[in-house]
């Protein structure tokens, strides 16, 4: 429970507190358990469009506001700050000087409108639909990137705290098995289609992944942010997926 506490501590807003030192083991067992996190912001993220469902395209905007809203904005800022140190030129301590900046530059805006704007799309034709599920797994998925980020032989990048925490943590085996596990659960993620959901989350995960690798080697190893890049970019590339292949039935 302490681990779990330890999870949600970090991934979402909600009132819990870990143990007051983490080391690698801790943050290990943590990360492992990225995805039930994500289950649990994916049930929220399917209510808000269940209640909102009469406001069509604005119910999809408000899942994406509310699940900012429940991780502290911190993916997408993640995924601002990655594009905006992929964007420069220079060696890795620029980019990871212009990452830590605090600010948004064009790529890192331009890179959370349209993150944000296939989320909201896709859910609200998922939610249109009557594919809740597909919503769920979706925000599950960009959890599971989290673990495959942290996969062993990954380095964290200089001066990141949490970087040096998570970078390397996660076996093949945790890695392999959440995998299934994603893809098993994606099966229902387009009902009459069954093979579509699992190619979605496969893509999904390995386009975000080679995406943070990219990143690993531009700024010299893994960051908190990089790793935000990851959660928004499988979420809105799974739940882009989803929605494409539930209109083509």
């Amino acid at each position: 429970m302490l681990t779990l506490r330890l999870t949600f501590s970090w991934l979402t807003v909600l009132p819990v507190r870990g143990p007051d030192e983490v080391d690698r083991a801790a943050a290990a067992r943590a990360t492992a358990l990225a995805p039930v996190a994500g289950l649990a912001l994916g049930f929220v993220a399917a209510a808000v469009l269940w209640l909102l469902a009469p406001a069509g395209a604005a119910a999809g905007f408000a899942a994406v506001a509310v699940l900012a809203l429940l991780t502290r904005g911190m993916h997408l800022d993640g995924l601002a700050d990655t594009f905006d140190g992929l964007g420069v030129y220079g060696p890795p301590e620029r980019a990871r000087e212009v990452m830590k900046s605090g600010g948004a530059g064009p790529f890192g805006v331009a890179a959370i409108v349209l993150a944000a704007g296939i989320q909201a799309g896709a859910f609200t034709t998922l939610a249109g639909s009557g594919h809740w599920y597909a919503v769920l797994v979706a925000v599950v998925l960009g959890r599971v990137a989290v673990v495959a980020a942290c996969r062993r032989g990954i380095d964290p990048a200089p001066d990141t705290r949490f970087g040096a925490l998570v970078a390397g943590t996660q076996s093949r085996a945790t890695v392999t098995v959440w995998v299934v596990v994603a893809a098993v659960a994606s099966i229902a993620a387009v009902p009459g289609l069954a093979w579509s959901g699992p190619l979605v989350a496969v893509l999904a995960l390995l386009v975000a992944v080679r995406l943070a690798d990219h990143g690993i080697r531009r700024i010299g190893g893994l960051s908190g942010d990089l790793l935000g890049a990851a959660v928004e970019l499988t979420t809105a590339l799974s739940a882009l997926g989803f929605a494409v292949a539930a209109n083509s039935l």
